[in-house]
Parts: C-alpha cells; structure tokens; sequence
C-alpha cells in the first residue's frame, strides 16, 4: 500500500477504535490508545502490542499506576495491507487482538477465537 503520514494513520486508528461494540472498550480502565512507526527493533513482523498488566493477572494495581498501553505499528500495517479497506481491517483486527490482551486472552485463546 502507498505510504500513509503518521497523522492520517493515527485518524483510521482513531475512527476503528470508535467503531468497536461499546462491551468491548467500556470496560478499559486506565489504557491509551497510541500509534509509532514500528516497534524498537525495526522489524515489519510485529502490527501492535500490548503494554501494561492483564485484568486476570492484577492484584495490587490501583490509583497512580501509569496507563496500561495498545500501540499499533503504521509502517507494518502499511506494509501488509493491499489497499485502504483491507488497512481498516488490519488496524480493527489488531484493535481487538490487542484488547483482548488487556482482558487476559492469550495468544492460543485468540488464535481459537480467529483473532491471532
């Protein structure tokens, strides 16, 4: 797909995340949403990641912890995406992925699931 500004990105970003079922996102307590380039070793294999602590394996998280964070990678979902549909689809599809790791769903589960 032909190259996408971080701005126009972080808007198709944005706009999937708005369009997610309200169960789903209600109940993020304490995430941000961000965009990079690419992840810190420069490869084009990782979409998105996960950053903080799962739901299920919390115990003394509470007031004053720093937000748990989802970050999508613009330049690996550019580079797997055909066209601007099928880049909709990879940033809604890492969304979930990605959330479902805040509520604990591991990688087997999603892959179960059809997420991974």
């Amino acid at each position: 797909m032909e190259a996408m500004d971080a701005d126009e990105f972080e808007k198709l970003v944005v706009d999937e995340l708005d369009a997610l079922p309200d169960e789903m996102v209600d109940g993020l307590d304490n995430v941000v949403f961000v965009t990079e380039d690419r992840p810190e070793d420069g490869t084009l294999d990782i979409l998105g990641l996960y950053d903080g602590v799962a739901l299920t394996d919390r115990s003394d998280y509470g007031f004053g912890e720093l937000p748990d964070r989802i970050i999508l990678y613009r330049e690996p979902l550019l580079d797997i995406a055909t066209d601007l549909g099928d880049l909709k689809d990879q940033i809604h599809i890492t969304l979930v992925h990605e959330i479902a790791h805040f509520y604990g769903i591991n990688d087997e589960q999603l892959h179960e699931l059809g997420w991974a």
